[in-house]
């Protein structure tokens, strides 16, 4: 059985299986680290009983308003941990904490357009497109074409806050912005 604690600073140390994925986006320590200390309570790992990492989700509340929401700043989950259901429970847990501690509107995620897996496990969690941002990431060469290997969809999921479902939109593959529209 594995467990869902709080993302701690040693964690850093203990990642790279999980980060060296292609659809896994990283960074540098220090924006980890920001993560860590300005919203605790948005990051988290999963481990096995024996203390490997299994996976992990960093996150954070942002907007004002009725754009008050949290973020997924990355899930990633290792390859030999997958389809376990550990995304689902990772999702569930930061909107529980979007929705409960940050009283947001709803979630959003960025994801690529080719990540056809992952898009396809988001909407099963209920998450829809909102837009397609050009440009969002950088070209990772697979071969498809450049326009959709760097531009992002970003997903939504309305919480308890937004019973009217205002934060989402059915047709939101046919919007498209440029990365330098989004805040």
């Amino acid at each position: 059985m594995s467990v869902i604690r709080p993302f701690k600073a040693t964690d850093l140390f203990k990642f790279n299986h999980i980060n060296l994925d292609l659809w896994t986006e990283t960074y540098a320590i220090n924006f980890y680290l920001g993560y860590l200390s300005r919203w605790p309570d948005m990051c988290a790992v999963q481990e096995t009983p024996q203390g490997r990492m299994m996976g992990y989700v960093i996150g954070k509340a942002e907007g004002n308003g009725i754009e008050r929401h949290g973020h997924v700043t990355a899930l990633t989950v290792a390859p030999e941990y997958r389809r376990l259901g550990l995304s689902r429970k990772f999702m569930n847990w930061l909107e529980k904490v979007s929705d409960e501690n940050y009283r947001g509107y709803f979630v959003d995620l960025y994801v690529r357009c080719v990540n056809f897996a992952a898009i396809k496990m988001y909407e099963g969690f209920g998450y829809s497109v909102y837009r397609r941002v050009r440009e969002y990431y950088s070209n990772l060469g697979l071969g498809y074409s450049i326009r959709d290997e760097e531009d992002g969809f970003d997903m939504r999921k309305p919480l308890s806050r937004d019973p009217m479902r205002r934060s989402v939109r059915a047709n939101g593959r046919d919007i498209v912005v440029s990365a330098q529209e989004v805040p």
